[in-house]
């Protein structure tokens, strides 16, 4: 994506209306990033630190992904991230249906514009956005294939901080980032096709469809 045209979307997002979100918010949170980055993160949608900075992931959760992305060779401006939604919902409650519905345009412009090699999902929200039956348990760490896009959940950084225990699992998860990225190759179709993901390859057909 031309970082002109990632620089308009921007700005359409930040006089957006759709729904009543709008009406809390200190600014929208887009997204940031490289706007032709191989490796995308999505998370849920922004808290109180984004909503005053207008970034994604600046609070001690931002702060654990980025030594995350450090320990895997990356560091944040190679990468882009984003959330599901783009402003945020009040006590950070989880978005509406219809929240969604208002924000999903913005999101696959994000995702075919830049044409990721990689998603990675991060935590329970933006997991069902894509796989709606998933859980965390069996789906995390576990590349699937949704449409042209090749998708993986992890935890949150903000369960992993909530819970220590899920510390270890977020570091081997983030570990095979590299090996995938390396594999995988940029989508040709530039199409978002949400909640019709497919399990990883696998020699029983009937596995693939635990998560469907």
């Amino acid at each position: 994506m031309e970082a002109q045209v990632l620089e308009l979307l921007n700005a359409k997002i930040a006089v957006c209306t759709a729904c009543r979100l709008h009406e809390g918010r200190t600014q929208t949170v887009p997204g940031n990033g490289d706007p032709n980055a191989e490796l995308m993160f999505i998370g849920e949608a922004p808290g109180a630190n984004e909503d005053q900075q207008g970034l994604p992931f600046v609070g001690r959760a931002g702060q654990l992904l980025d030594e995350l992305l450090a320990e895997i060779g990356f560091s944040r401006p190679e990468v882009f991230v984003a959330n599901v939604i783009k402003c945020r919902p009040p006590n950070n409650r989880d978005p509406m249906p219809d929240e969604i519905g208002c924000c999903e345009v913005y999101l696959r412009e994000q995702i075919e514009g830049i044409r990721p090699k990689l998603i990675v999902l991060l935590g329970r929200f933006a997991t069902q956005y894509f796989l709606p039956d998933a859980t965390m348990g069996g789906a995390r760490g576990q590349p699937f294939q949704a449409g042209p896009w090749l998708i993986l959940p992890v935890y949150h950084p903000a369960a992993a901080l909530r819970n220590s225990n899920l510390m270890q699992t977020l570091r081997e998860d983030f570990a095979i980032i590299r090996p995938l990225l390396d594999q995988a190759e940029r989508p040709e179709i530039a199409e978002v096709q949400i909640g019709h993901a497919h399990g990883p390859a696998k020699e029983d057909d009937d596995s693939q469809r635990s998560l469907l």
